[in-house]
């Protein structure tokens, strides 16, 4: 079981801090508009995506945090993954989707284990 935990917290962390990083850069940096536009979203959008990343990210990390609110974090981490990897592939092909499809594992891991160590 304290494998299980220490297996479940490094994922985590990893994927809050992937989760939190970006979403301070989809908030702060310019380069990150331009990349939004280049996919065809609006401003607002960066910025509101931003916002739920980092919300995410905490509501991850702190362990006071109910475990169904931890799971709809999930779900919400997982259909902001897929739809990244869509959004890249429909516009600059598969070659660009790589740090989606490794997210989208490291979230898979992390969640299995959530599983696991909150039985």
């Amino acid at each position: 079981m304290k494998k299980d935990k220490i297996i479940y917290w490094v994922l985590t962390i990893l994927l809050s801090l992937s989760l939190a990083l970006a979403g301070i850069m989809y908030i702060t940096a310019p380069v990150m508009a331009t990349g939004f536009s280049h996919l065809g979203f609006p401003a607002y959008f960066r910025v509101e995506l931003g916002v739920a990343k980092i919300i995410g990210a905490v509501v991850l990390l702190l362990p006071v945090i109910p475990g169904r609110v931890k799971e709809w974090a999930y779900i919400g981490t997982a259909i902001v993954f897929i739809s990244a990897f869509i959004a890249h592939t429909s516009v600059d092909g598969v070659r660009t989707t790589t740090s989606a499809i490794i997210f989208i594992g490291i979230w898979a891991a992390s969640f299995i284990y959530f599983n696991k160590v909150s039985r």
